[in-house]
C-alpha cells in the first residue's frame, strides 16, 4: 500500500488568507507613511507661508513706523522728498527679499508623498516578481 507524502505547501485558502492579511498590513503601513510625509510637508509649507506673511507685515508696519524716523534723519542732509523716496525704496527692497525667500520655501515643497509613492512602486514590483517567479 502506498502512502501519500505529507504536503508542506499551504492550501489555496491559506494562501488567500495570508495575501489578505499581508495586503491589509501593507496598505495600513503605506497610509501611515503617507500621513507622516504629508504632516512634514504641511509644516514646511507653514514655515514658507509664515515667512511670506512676515515679509508683508514688515512692509506694512515698516512703512508706518520707520519711514518717519528715517525721513527726518535723512532730511538733515537731503531735501525731505528725496529722504522719503530713499527710505521707501529700502523698505520695499527688504520686503521683496523676505517675500522671495518665503516663495522659495513654498515652491520647494512637493505635493506628492514621494517616499510613499516610491515604496508602493517597489511593493508592486516585488508582487509582480513573486507572481512571475511562483507561476512560470
Amino acid at each position: 500500500m502506498t502512502q501519500a507524502k505529507p504536503s508542506f505547501e499551504p492550501s489555496t485558502a491559506e494562501l488567500i488568507s495570508r495575501l489578505s492579511e499581508q495586503t491589509s498590513r501593507l496598505v495600513r503601513d503605506e497610509m501611515r507613511l503617507a500621513r507622516a510625509e504629508f504632516s512634514s510637508t504641511a509644516k514646511q509649507g507653514g514655515l514658507g507661508v509664515g515667512l511670506l506673511g512676515a515679509g508683508g507685515v514688515l512692509a506694512w508696519f515698516g512703512v508706518g513706523a520707520l519711514i518717519a524716523t528715517a525721513i527726518i534723519a535723512l532730511s538733515l542732509v537731503l531735501p525731505a522728498w528725496a529722504a522719503a523716496l530713499i527710505v521707501t525704496a529700502l523698505l520695499f527692497i527688504v520686503a521683496g527679499i523676505l517675500a522671495l525667500i518665503g516663495k522659495k520655501k513654498v515652491s520647494a515643497l512637493s505635493p506628492m508623498p514621494e517616499l510613499t509613492v516610491r515604496n508602493v512602486k517597489q511593493d508592486i514590483a516585488e508582487v509582480k516578481e513573486r507572481t512571475h517567479h511562483d507561476h512560470p
